[in-house]
């Protein structure tokens, strides 16, 4: 079920979604800085960043140096650069075709606690790839979303103040060759999957960001998304790669 909550305790529940395009991973860390700052102090408020980033590999708390299989020539040769970020989880590569989904919500406005928060999320990844005929699988083990034995999603959050930071990565259509290079611990050495592959066919990003963005909301309880293609602290954008221009667009629930 939806996670519920009094319509007293959080009369606008407007889902601020900021629809981008592929960014550094520095840019997309400078807004969620940001947004968490003003949402610390405005509860009634939550947001979504939905992106790409060009290649590199973020290491997790429970990740380790030893669970990227390159070493420092051959990684720099691609020109992944390794960070390591305060997050759960382990080691994730991130690369096109992988949607990286960061969630800032006030949890106590929203009356969840950090495993509820997590289930949540999980839940509206496997709404997702029900919505192509895919079964997908929450692992609390790791963190993951798995269709079958393969994972196909990452997640890893961050609470300070009871305001959430980073959230999940789902792939898409990203080339699943280059994950061997990398996995999200030393004792889970099982290959990646996508959303295209176990599809069996290609598939519209675009689609699949509107679906998965449908079911973030319906599943946390928002009653409106109000979509943007930009914000002030990262300055002028190249045009999006996801295709839309969002601009200020606020959409409504029926």
């Amino acid at each position: 079920m939806a996670a519920e909550f009094p319509h007293s305790a959080y009369d606008d529940r407007t889902l601020q979604v900021y629809l981008l395009g592929s960014l550094p991973f520095d840019a997309i860390l400078r807004l969620q800085r940001r947004l968490q700052f003003d949402i610390s102090g405005d509860r009634a408020q939550a947001a979504l960043i939905l992106c790409e980033h060009p290649p590199l590999i973020t290491v997790g708390r429970h990740g380790s140096r030893s669970h990227i299989r390159l070493e420092a020539e051959e990684l720099r040769l691609r020109g992944w650069p390794i960070r390591w970020v305060n997050r759960g989880g382990g080691c994730v590569l991130h690369l096109p075709g992988q949607i990286a989904l960061y969630a800032i919500l006030p949890l106590d406005r929203l009356g969840l606690e950090i495993a509820g928060y997590l289930h949540t999320l999980g839940t509206a990844i496997t709404d997702l790839l029900n919505d192509f005929s895919v079964l997908g699988e929450i692992r609390a083990s790791d963190g993951s979303v798995c269709a079958g034995s393969r994972p196909l999603a990452a997640l890893g959050v961050t609470v300070r103040d009871w305001v959430t930071g980073y959230g999940a990565y789902v792939n898409i259509q990203p080339a699943l060759d280059l994950f061997r290079h990398v996995t999200a611990s030393a004792e889970d050495a099982l290959p990646m999957t996508s959303l295209e592959r176990e599809r069996g066919g290609p598939m519209r990003p675009s689609l699949v960001r509107e679906r998965l963005i449908e079911h973030f909301r319906t599943r946390f309880g928002f009653t409106r998304v109000a979509l943007f293609s930009d914000h002030p602290v990262l300055g002028a954008l190249p045009p999006s790669t996801f295709g839309r221009g969002a601009g200020h667009l606020t959409t409504e629930n029926a």
